[in-house]
């Protein structure tokens, strides 16, 4: 050996971003009256028999051979061996929930088995490793290098009448051009019965789409022959998507909140059985998910003063019970600032003797508090202020309207919820609220702008390393969708102007670009 070594690389060094591409030929078919509805969902390992979901494709309709246009994004370690479960589902809810999902088949594997290979293709396999029929998945993985991304527009108007008895369902997709054809980039939603459909903005990375090419042809492909009379619209614009890292090295500031759960249902603080015990080293679970989000977060607040709640408890002197819109502040005094996470679980166990445990549990004042503040940043125009709630609960939920409401409205607003469930109930609402399984809907159907509820249930990642409960906890943090968001839309209402008043045929796409300009002829409309 030398007698100097180099030093050794950081983490940082060693981590790079993989997308993964997913399709499926001829997968069992479920359904009676119609084909099955598959939809693959990714496992990552994370310790013995423990595998965490960690993203999912979309859902198509009616395909024994589907192409995912939804590819997951991982970090990948080379010094690491990191196992990976795809297991295909038949869809039979709108909701994409698993419980009543048919299986289809599985694959397990290394993600450095995939980065090595560029493409696999392997049988699917049931629970009981016996072969899912003829079915096969193949997986291609692409190094993510580059951060920017194509802001779309599209509309439609004066489509044929394809189905027998009724309008189109119309749809759009995306192809990149590769080694060995065109390989699909992206798939719109499906409209339903409409002629002239628009198409909900959306975006596609740029080397998804032309592996960061700018000159190198796209395909955009529809259900019938493009004609002068068959008008689509296209609008498009490069932007660069900011990553975590820009937004704090820009100046943004994570303010975080904390609350805590104070009900009855937690049982007597007193006695071991409740979850509000803390035993003779110190520890219960509330101040296991304090230390461990805290520990993160307190790093990107600058002033490190953290408002910190209590909810669902009577207070001293009078015991009265706290009313559906108050909570009290983990020091029961009029200051709800706190210095420190130190400071939080000091103030948390001076807390716990003083109050009676008593409830509801209403989760929407204190969203509604948070969400406020959120209300004000938006002023400043700028991406200064981003707020994360922590919500550490025992599970159970008495406003539930009320929170899917309140949520729905501060997926407008720059904010992220971290529910951490602790205990071992149900947890079947908080799942909901996450909105994994599809998109929320406040009670009176209005739709989330975004997924910004994350929850976790505790006790999965007690025995498991900390960076699996980091990456869990602040996967949608991490990416500060809410800016990239807003930009694309501040940025598509202007080409939406610019595109209504210029009335074009489709037979063409015009490009409005604020870096360069995609040469028309480039791309191709089938």
């Amino acid at each position: 050996m030398a007698a100097v070594a180099a030093p050794g690389p950081r983490a940082t060094d060693c981590v790079t971003k993989v997308a993964l591409s997913i399709s499926c030929e001829n997968l069992l078919d479920m359904d009676t009256f119609s084909k099955s509805d598959p939809l693959c969902v990714l496992l990552m390992n994370t310790s013995g028999p423990h595998w965490c979901e960690i993203g999912r494709t979309e859902k198509i309709q009616n395909c024994l051979n589907p192409k995912f246009s939804k590819n997951p994004v991982l970090d990948y370690y080379f010094e690491m061996v990191q196992k990976l479960r795809f297991e295909v589902y038949d869809i039979d809810s709108e909701n994409c929930s698993l419980q009543d999902a048919d299986f289809l088949g599985e694959l397990e594997c290394t993600l450095g088995q995939i980065v090595s290979s560029r493409k696999i293709t392997r049988p699917l396999v049931k629970k009981d490793k016996r072969p899912a029929g003829r079915g096969t998945i193949t997986i291609c993985a692409e190094e993510r290098t580059d951060n920017r991304v194509v802001a779309f527009e599209a509309a439609g108007r004066k489509l044929d009448k394809k189905d027998f008895f009724g309008k189109s369902d119309p749809f759009l997709e995306f192809y990149r051009q590769t080694e060995t054809g065109w390989q699909l980039a992206h798939r719109t939603e499906v409209i339903k019965h409409n002629l002239n459909p628009t198409w909900k903005p959306f975006r596609i990375p740029l080397q998804s789409l032309c592996g960061g090419d700018v000159e190198k042809s796209i395909k955009v492909h529809t259900q019938q022959p493009v004609i002068f009379s068959k008008i689509i619209y296209i609008f498009l614009q490069i932007v660069k998507e900011y990553t975590f890292l820009d937004y704090i090295m820009g100046g943004c500031q994570i303010n975080f909140t904390i609350a805590v759960d104070f009900t009855g249902s937690n049982g007597n603080p007193s006695l071991p059985q409740s979850l509000h015990y803390i035993n003779p080293n110190g520890y219960n679970e509330y101040l296991a998910a304090i230390w461990a989000v805290g520990n993160v977060i307190q790093d990107y607040d600058s002033d490190k003063m953290f408002p910190a709640f209590g909810f669902g408890a009577q207070i001293p002197p009078t015991w009265q019970v706290i009313s559906f819109d108050i909570t009290f502040c983990l020091y029961l005094s009029i200051s709800f600032f706190i210095l420190g996470i130190e400071g939080v679980v000091s103030a948390y166990q001076q807390c716990l003797p003083q109050v009676k445990l008593y409830g509801p549990t209403n989760f929407s004042p204190i969203i509604n508090h948070v969400a406020h503040f959120g209300r004000q940043a938006l002023q400043q125009q700028t991406a200064s202020q981003y707020f994360v709630l922590l919500i550490i609960t025992d599970g159970v939920i008495t406003d539930m309207d009320e929170t899917r409401s309140a949520i729905v409205r501060a997926s407008q607003l720059p904010m992220s919820i971290i529910i951490v469930g602790v205990g071992g109930a149900d947890f079947s609402a908080m799942e909901f609220l996450d909105g994994d399984d599809g998109i929320l809907r406040s009670a009176a159907g209005e739709p989330a702008m975004r997924d910004i509820v994350q929850f976790v249930p505790f006790r999965q990642f007690q025995n498991v390393s900390c960076c699996k409960l980091y990456s869990k906890l602040f996967v949608d943090i991490l990416h500060l969708s809410y800016f990239n968001i807003l930009k694309c839309c501040i940025h598509l209402s202007v080409c939406t102007s610019y595109f209504r008043q210029a009335h074009r045929p489709l037979h063409k796409v015009y490009l409005q670009s604020c870096l360069t300009k995609w040469p028309p002829s480039s791309i191709y409309l089938t």
